[in-house]
């Protein structure tokens, strides 16, 4: 094997000169030939091999260049050729001058790294005439590639793998040569492209010959081969952009495992079986039972078309600075990272309808394929310019039209992979670090910053999956979730709490009053804590910690759910002006908050990031909480948060609601009078409770014994017989 390496690379330069076949292991004859140079449309070659004559284009001609393959040959944007040293004979080919080559950009030293070049150039050539021709060709196509090649296609791969963004990553990579002169110097770092020969697909469109209309038929089968090599060699480089995208993520210290392919059959007259070796992928490993995390940087790319993030709070830096922290702190090595998903149209049907789903879960490429009349309307009407230029289907919630809708669905598909495998028990619990936000998105109007409710749409699948029949949503996001409150506000199997703040409905959205209770069977199932009486004062720790002593954990203990779910937004941290939430609440609650809530449920709590905006304040948030959720000690708040009591508007507030639903709740009356006590108090409160139920417990089991002698008694006191 080593022999045959050397005389491959021995013979890889003059290969291009002599008319060597480059591609060992197959049986190739040559492919120039002076009939195939002479005449056209000639039939003495195969056309796979025409097709990947090396031959030099015309100047003006953009090079075709990508990274997928070549990552690690330097590559210049000029062809290798000088146009004085190409003829259309054969005979002049042998005889031409050897190859001009720069000082920086080195011959490659073996033939499969030229080998690489032909295989790249060619399938970027394909990719090119695939676009041109679409309309002429797919039907074609479609007759020809075999049934066995689509389950390939079809299998569930990382957004990234879809048509819209390799069409997106094609083009990134060719603008910066696009408008390169003709006679421009180019950079050191880069080597020459070798430029492959264009066809014609059409071969009705060349002269017609007697022979040629002879041999039409085989020229036919030829055409219909080249388009089967092409269509797998486009599987290939699927393949191979996931792995290079798990080599990033690993990169980027987030490791993932994809499922294992059966490797592809290959016809032994493909380049791509002799240059890709396929092998096949251990399958992924059992999770760690412990906290769960799932982030994707795709859900960077919702972001306005203006480009100014200072103008728009709900911004791609808010996960990224959330991930940093969790690396940096070394909690995300602590934790199981999983993989996330775009979730299905389906999926969103559950909650949303379908002409939501179908405009803003698809782009602007899989749009056309739809019924128009799904749509319900033009969309003009959908969407507004926003004042930085943007535009937005709201005055605040900016849209994408080529990224936003795979970022929302993205953002679904990673709360719902997380909150399975809490579920079912693969893991303890979770953390979901996604945008955009969904708790305002209602069942067919996005608003707020939300598109899709990610955490309204995965108890709707526990539900329909797996059964799960009470599921607890604590919404602690300043803004009550508008959203989530209508997709169950008639279903008693999903008790909502919403902690926010309310002010009479003078507060973003207006919705979330505290007689809101529910509707039908759902009545007593939607709980509002809706804060009144604005910031003077602003509620805190205290406040939050108040109620969730009194109103929530006594309801939540009681519907004793089976899974929590946390609609997790961070915009009551102190830090977030009044428009955006105003409150006082530290980051280090957060993290008390999650623990009693870890209590419920055997510990099955998955939070999904909601709203916050302020990057110290939700870094601060996100680290309590991961860390809570690991079961980690918690740094201590201060002690005035615990010896202070409530404010007046709090009380008030949190005593209206114990009123509205102590008829569906009978746990709330023991803690009505304790409402205005501060933590301590009630502590102490709580503990002089227990020692009397203790004493109570321990008097009635010394009364016992004594009630059950006289019934002992008159059995030994019977006189024998």
């Amino acid at each position: 094997a080593g022999q045959a390496q050397q005389d491959a690379e021995r013979l890889a330069i003059p290969a291009l000169q002599q008319r060597i076949s480059l591609f060992p292991g197959t049986h190739l004859t040559p492919y120039l030939s002076t009939t195939t140079l002479e005449r056209d449309g000639g039939t003495a070659h195969n056309p796979l091999l025409q097709h990947m004559v090396l031959l030099e284009q015309p100047t003006a001609q953009t090079p075709l260049v990508t990274d997928w393959y070549l990552s690690g040959l330097p590559l210049h944007a000029q062809p290798l050729v000088g146009g004085e040293r190409v003829s259309p004979s054969i005979h002049k080919l042998r005889q031409h001058r050897p190859l001009g080559r720069t000082q920086s950009a080195p011959l490659p030293q073996n033939a499969q790294a030229l080998q690489q070049l032909v295989i790249q150039q060619q399938h970027q050539q394909f990719l090119e005439k695939h676009k041109q021709q679409f309309q002429q060709q797919q039907l074609h196509i479609n007759k020809i590639i075999s049934k066995p090649t689509e389950p390939a296609r079809q299998h569930e791969s990382h957004p990234e793998e879809t048509e819209e963004e390799l069409r997106e990553h094609q083009a990134l990579l060719e603008e910066p040569y696009g408008d390169r002169a003709a006679g421009q110097k180019e950079p050191p770092a880069l080597a020459s492209v070798v430029q492959v020969k264009q066809e014609p697909i059409e071969s009705d469109e060349e002269e017609a010959e007697p022979q040629q209309e002879l041999e039409s038929g085989q020229r036919q089968a030829e055409q219909e081969l080249l388009f089967r090599q092409q269509a797998l060699l486009l599987e290939q480089q699927r393949i191979h952009q996931l792995r290079n995208y798990q080599a990033s993520l690993e990169a980027a210290g987030m490791p993932v495992s994809f499922g294992g392919h059966r490797p592809l059959s290959r016809a032994q007259s493909s380049p791509a079986s002799a240059t890709f070796p396929m092998s096949m992928q251990e399958p992924p490993t059992k999770p760690r039972f412990t906290t769960g995390l799932v982030y994707d940087t795709l859900m960077l790319k919702h972001q306005c078309t203006c480009g100014n993030t200072n103008s728009h709070p709900e911004h791609a830096g808010r996960i990224q600075s959330i991930w940093s922290r969790l690396q940096e702190t070394g909690l995300r090595g602590k934790c199981e990272c999983i993989r996330g998903r775009k979730a299905t149209l389906e999926e969103l049907q559950t909650v949303h309808s379908e002409a939501h789903t179908l405009l803003y879960g698809t782009n602007p490429l899989n749009r056309q394929k739809l019924d128009s009349k799904k749509l319900l309307g033009s969309l003009t009407s959908m969407f507004v310019r926003l004042p930085c230029g943007g535009v937005g289907v709201d005055s605040d919630t900016i849209w994408n039209e080529v990224h936003s809708s795979g970022a929302a669905r993205l953002a679904v598909g990673c709360v719902i992979e997380l909150v399975f495998k809490v579920a079912t028990g693969e893991l303890k619990n979770g953390f979901a670090v996604v945008r955009p936000p969904g708790h305002h998105a209602e069942e067919s109007t996005p608003m707020g910053f939300c598109y899709f409710n990610s955490v309204a749409i995965a108890a709707k699948l526990l539900q329909q999956r797996l059964n799960v029949s009470k599921i607890l949503i604590v919404d602690w996001d300043v803004h009550h979730g508008n959203g989530t409150q209508q997709a169950f506000y008639n279903d008693p199997n999903v008790l909502y709490i919403s902690l926010h703040r309310y002010d009479d409905g003078n507060f973003f959205p207006g919705s979330g009053a505290p007689d809101e209770v529910g509707t039908g069977a759902g009545v007593g199932f939607n709980v509002n804590m809706a804060f009144t009486g604005g910031l003077d004062p602003p509620m805190g720790d205290t406040e939050y910690l108040t109620a969730f002593r009194t109103v929530v954990m006594p309801i939540a203990n009681e519907f004793a759910p089976d899974v929590v779910l946390v609609s997790s937004g961070f915009d009551a941290v102190e830090g977030h002006p009044t428009p955006l939430g105003g409150y006082n609440l530290s980051a280090k609650c957060f993290g008390y908050l999650t623990k009693q809530l870890m209590g419920l449920a055997g510990g099955r709590v998955v939070l999904a990031l909601e709203g916050g905006h302020d990057l110290t304040a939700i870094c601060d948030a996100s680290e309590a909480c991961v860390s809570a959720l690991l079961g980690n000690e918690l740094d201590p708040l201060p002690e005035k948060v615990f010896q202070q009591r409530a404010n007046a508007n709090a009380v008030h507030s949190m005593e209206k609601v114990i009123e509205i639903h102590s008829k569906y709740w009978h746990s709330l009356q023991r803690f009505s009078s304790t409402v205005g006590y501060s933590l301590v108090e009630a502590q102490k409160c709580e503990n002089e409770e227990a020692e009397t139920v203790t004493a109570m417990a321990s008097l009635s089991v010394g009364v016992k014994p004594a009630e059950k002698r006289p019934e002992d008694e008159p059995m030994e006191e019977e006189p024998p017989l």
